[in-house]
């Protein structure tokens, strides 16, 4: 009587939070995080036991052998919705009609050749086997790809390997004992359906609360970036920078300030189409040529800012800010209607290095400074501020000017 009223708040558990899932797919705009797969899986297995209490007794009677099928096929709905969640497109019917069918075949196999009781302890180590992979697949993910959520996905590795011993205990439990082992009143049938009834109530709280942490997630970077070249905005900038001085470690870095060459030219000339399009060019190039770590930004207009993490030498310094005048100048953009693609430059100010986030409002005037110098001195170059020209013993770094 117990397991029986477990098995019926288990089934109450999965389909309403199936409902919910489903619900929750339906408001999200675009990827569903997996919810509408996570909704789907919830409603098989507790269609499954459902059917489990219509049955009553093991028996050879198809709504047990359609119970197994979509006991063993939830598991990888399951995991399809992960993989989902964390953006990895994955296909759903035919991989789940292919194990449906298959394992289905092999119910009847099974219960043909050795019996009822075998086509149980099948399922029970089939079982044990998908948990012990959804196991060993939640680790590598928890190392590979999900980084920010080691706790949440520690916690889902230890309860998924639960059930899976459990799996294999009962499988250990029908050989030794056969369709005995099954019987409602013995406690070990009340720990699994218990065991099973708290992961119902515990990984579908824990999913919506990873459906809400990966879509604040989202807000946050929306917010922290430029909308139309997807680098860094100044909250953006200040955060990264926060988080690189947070660290004990941490080493003095610099700032480059780019300006576009005539920008207000192109617009004028071609159209603020075209502005668009050199704008998500420079960014482009910006990712390309910029080293691991440095936090590249548009600050406004046609300005971007580059903080230089590790920035102590000046002449590497001097080498990189080269390097993306260069590849800024050789970038083309091609447009509808043009023979020949459009082109632009830049002039790059370059601060003195800074120590705590506190000096990159200094630097941003320094740089602003040596920015405009540059301006003034024929554009298409790098600018230091003039203690650092001395130090350098070269002075700007002029270019032939070539507007855009």
């Amino acid at each position: 009587m117990i397991t029986s009223v477990v098995i019926g708040m288990l089934c109450v558990h999965l389909l309403s939070f199936g409902v919910m899932f489903w619900l929750i797919s339906q408001r999200l705009q675009g990827d569903k995080l997996g919810m509408d797969v996570f909704a789907l899986g919830n409603a098989m297995l507790g269609l499954a036991y459902v059917m489990q209490l219509l049955e009553g007794a093991p028996s050879s009677r198809a709504v047990s052998v359609l119970n197994h099928s979509l006991t063993l096929c939830t598991p990888l709905v399951c995991w399809i919705g992960g993989m989902r969640f964390f953006g990895r497109p994955a296909p759903l019917l035919k991989p789940l009609c292919a194990l449906a069918l298959v394992y289905t075949a092999m119910q009847l196999l099974v219960q043909w050749q050795l019996g009822t009781a075998a086509r149980y302890t099948m399922l029970a180590f089939a079982s044990a086997l998908t948990f012990a992979a959804m196991t060993a697949a939640v680790v590598y993910a928890m190392r590979r790809i999900a980084r920010d959520l080691q706790v949440e996905m520690a916690l889902f590795a230890v309860l998924i390997c639960g059930l899976g011993v459990l799996n294999a205990l009962k499988g250990v439990r029908l050989l030794q004992d056969g369709l005995d082992a099954l019987d409602a009143r013995h406690r070990f049938q009340s720990v699994f359906y218990i065991y099973m009834s708290f992961l119902a109530t515990v990984l579908a709280p824990c999913m919506i609360w990873l459906v809400l942490r990966r879509l604040t997630d989202a807000l946050r970077a929306t917010a922290a970036r430029d909308p139309l070249t997807q680098l860094l905005n100044r909250r953006g900038l200040v955060a990264g920078l926060e988080g690189h001085f947070r660290s004990r470690a941490a080493s003095p870095v610099r700032l480059l300030l780019l300006d576009i060459d005539h920008f207000k030219r192109i617009n004028d000339t071609w159209g603020h189409k075209a502005g668009d399009e050199m704008l998500c060019a420079v960014a482009q190039v910006l990712r390309r040529t910029l080293r691991h770590g440095d936090l590249a930004s548009r600050t406004g207009g046609e300005e971007f800012a580059v903080v230089c993490l590790d920035a102590g030498d000046e002449s590497a310094m001097a080498q990189l800010a080269e390097r993306l005048r260069a590849a800024i100048e050789q970038e083309s953009v091609p447009l509808p209607g043009l023979d020949q693609p459009l082109r632009c430059t830049v002039t790059i100010g370059v601060s003195p290095a800074f120590r705590s986030p506190d000096g990159l409002d200094a630097a941003m005037q320094e740089a602003d400074i040596a920015l405009y110098r540059g301006k003034a001195a024929g554009r298409n170059r790098v600018e230091w501020e003039p203690a650092q020209e001395r130090a350098l013993g070269a002075g700007s770094v002029p270019v032939a000017a070539q507007p855009a």
